[in-house]
């Protein structure tokens, strides 16, 4: 697998700190790792944005590409015509990821808010480049109340266009998880049809890099090259009595 498309359920929920441990792992089984972010919006020029941080967590070896950067913070097709500059296309996109493949083991594409966000006038999304690629979408979902709806609704959104979920982790894990956080750790497989690979702590994005790449590998399952695993770690947050402590 070459490239992966990382996308999420909705806007700040741990995309980029999740592309980050995914390209941690990948460095360091000895893997070359490019990260290309399409549309970065709500940056100026000069700022560092999502591929930066991503560096930033899981290492400088990591090659980054930036194909548009637009000053507002709103979807990326709304932040360029306001910009009056040029959309991005998937096409674009496309071409960009399959240059970057053919010099490195993984190209990591990370999305700007859900699976749908418009990137042109024509209603383009990541989603169309996903499908260009043929490549699989790993979908970042949050932990609490809600989730299983979007969640599903992406998975729907990316099977009616013949994309493959690759799986859900969770972008956000709160330190004190509430009942529905937990009980959705058991749900959110059935609603994406595709299995669960992670849970990434909250404030994961605040560690030094060190640490950042030590403790990556307990966040994301062996799909992903960790050693994260999801029926230990449901057990583990189910409290007593629930649904999730119970076999399925």
């Amino acid at each position: 697998m070459t490239v992966i498309v990382v996308s999420g359920t909705g806007t700040e929920i741990g995309k980029t700190v999740t592309t980050a441990a995914v390209a941690a792992l990948a460095l360091a089984s000895g893997r070359s790792v490019a990260v290309l972010k399409p549309a970065q919006t709500g940056v100026a020029p000069g700022e560092p944005g999502d591929a930066q941080e991503v560096t930033r967590l899981a290492g400088d070896d990591i090659t980054t590409l930036e194909l548009a950067r637009f000053p507002e913070p709103l979807a990326p097709n709304t932040a360029a015509r306001r910009a009056g500059m040029a959309p991005v296309r998937p096409y674009e996109v496309a071409e960009a990821a399959e240059k970057l493949s053919a010099g490195h083991d993984l190209v990591l594409i990370e999305g700007a808010g859900g699976l749908l966000v418009h990137y042109d006038d024509e209603g383009a999304t990541l989603a169309d480049a996903a499908r260009l690629l043929a490549a699989p979408v790993l979908v970042v979902a949050s932990a609490g109340l809600g989730t299983l709806n979007t969640t599903a609704l992406t998975a729907e959104a990316l099977r009616a266009r013949g994309l493959t979920p690759l799986g859900v982790t969770v972008g956000s894990w709160p330190a004190a998880p509430d009942l529905a956080s937990r009980c959705n750790l058991a749900d959110l497989p059935l609603s994406a049809g595709a299995p669960l690979l992670g849970a990434v702590p909250e404030g994961a994005g605040s560690l030094t890099r060190a640490d950042f790449r030590t403790r990556a590998a307990s966040w994301l399952g062996p799909e992903l090259g960790g050693t994260w695993n999801a029926a230990k770690f449901t057990a583990r947050e189910a409290p007593e009595g629930s649904a999730l402590a119970s076999p399925r």
